[in-house]
């Protein structure tokens, strides 16, 4: 099951503060919740009832899913792109530049044609822990968790739990963000659900 397969719930109502910007050009779906000091560029998009928090900054080109929340102070550089039910945490910093320089080898300040941007991909129900920084650019798989405070620089397998500065793997997490059980050397199982998966190859995957 993925979350677009999930049963439809009602939408909330949408709600955008007034010290909220959302700047025109941007698309944003019904019953999203905007809050304080939170910002959303043009070209930016952002999915039906997604929560972005007290000061968040989205840039341009960014596009989130539905359902996501994103919480207070994150910065989501452009040209992220975010999954259906993402969780972004406190203070999570999305880079989209691989050798950052404010100046460039004369000593002229970069502009904007200096430079290509490159972003982080998160794929659907993962989730990135408070004070985490994601180094672009990387891909975090679907259901995956990353630990608060840690530094990403490599791509994350689905269902994956990562910590560490660097990020590195130590454990499994099934769709509850539960860490999962091993029965044996290449079964795991979530605690919450039931749910079963098979270790292959260094790969998780549901049970048949």
């Amino acid at each position: 099951m993925t979350l677009s397969s999930a049963r439809p719930q009602p939408r909330s109502r949408s709600v955008v503060a007034p010290t909220a910007t959302i700047e025109d050009g941007a698309r944003v779906g019904p019953g999203v919740q905007v809050w304080d000091q939170a910002v959303v560029r043009a070209g930016a998009q952002v999915g039906a009832d997604t929560i972005l928090g007290r000061g968040v900054y989205v840039g341009p080109g960014a596009r989130l899913g539905e359902r996501c929340k994103v919480q207070n102070q994150a910065l989501v550089y452009e040209p992220a792109v975010l999954g259906d039910g993402v969780f972004i945490g406190p203070a999570v910093v999305l880079t989209n530049d691989t050798y950052p320089r404010a100046v460039t080898p004369d000593g002229r300040r970069k502009g904007a044609e200096d430079w290509e941007a490159v972003g982080v991909t998160i794929e659907e129900g993962a989730s990135i822990g408070a004070r985490a920084v994601c180094v672009a650019p990387v891909r975090i798989g679907r259901w995956a968790s990353v630990g608060a405070g840690s530094v990403v620089t490599r791509d994350v397998a689905d269902h994956a739990l990562v910590v560490g500065t660097p990020a590195r793997r130590v454990g499994w997490v099934g769709r509850s963000g539960v860490p999962l059980v091993s029965d044996t050397r290449d079964r795991w199982i979530c605690p919450v659900s039931g749910e079963v998966y098979e270790e292959i190859d260094g790969r998780l995957e549901e049970a048949r």
